[in-house]
């Protein structure tokens, strides 16, 4: 468990501009303490929301915000939810965190009803603060939490990404670079202009994905 502050309680507001506004069931995978998806619920923007969280303690606080929370690991248990029964699956930061994503991204496409989507964040491994190091100096040093969060058994570009959310036969319809300080965005765009893009890669700390069924 972590002791990283904010890193199970805090709403990730950079992320909703991907959540369909129309999805009544919400189930989101590493729910911490529920604060993002009872968020959704608190403004109205979905009916029911449930979580699934691995540290009992957290899931604990996630119940009193969410309507369902099962606690232990995505990849060894089963949810007694039924198939095509739910319009959003949240996955943020968790499938890099998997033994195999692969997997859990067909048992999740399987909960979804038509037309609904797993929106994933999935962190950018050619991002600079990891690539530099790397070139530059032979570091790869992993750390509490970010891209080279030492618990991460995954990694991924934008490319892999993609393929991974759409591995099962789920469909990317958009996909959003986040970035790790917005007060640098004029300098940013800048030097999108000079390297005809390329520099916003290496800038992208996450990939916001959403994949539709």
């Amino acid at each position: 468990m972590t002791t990283v502050p904010g890193y199970y309680d805090s709403v990730r507001r950079e992320v909703l501009h991907a959540v369909p506004t129309d999805a009544q069931r919400i189930l989101e995978i590493g729910c911490g303490a529920g604060a993002t998806s009872g968020f959704l619920k608190d403004q109205g923007l979905c009916d029911w929301a449930g979580g699934v969280e691995f540290v009992p303690e957290v899931a604990e606080q996630a119940r009193a915000r969410l309507d369902r929370v099962w606690t232990g690991d995505i990849e060894r248990m089963d949810l007694d939810i039924p198939e095509e029964s739910l319009d959003v699956i949240l996955c943020l930061d968790v499938l890099e965190h998997l033994v195999d994503p692969w997997a859990v991204v067909r048992r999740l496409d399987g909960l979804l009803k038509p037309g609904g989507s797993i929106v994933a964040s999935i962190p950018n491994v050619r991002n600079s603060g990891v690539v530099f190091p790397l070139l530059w100096r032979g570091e790869w040093t992993y750390q509490d939490y970010g891209v080279l969060d030492r618990t991460h058994l995954r990694f991924f570009v934008r490319r892999t990404a993609i393929e991974l959310m759409e591995s099962s036969g789920l469909k990317v319809d958009f996909v959003d670079n986040l970035y790790r300080k917005m007060k640098r965005r004029r300098r940013r765009k800048l030097l999108s202009v000079l390297t005809f893009g390329l520099s916003l890669e290496f800038a992208t700390v996450q990939f916001l994905i959403r994949a539709v069924k």
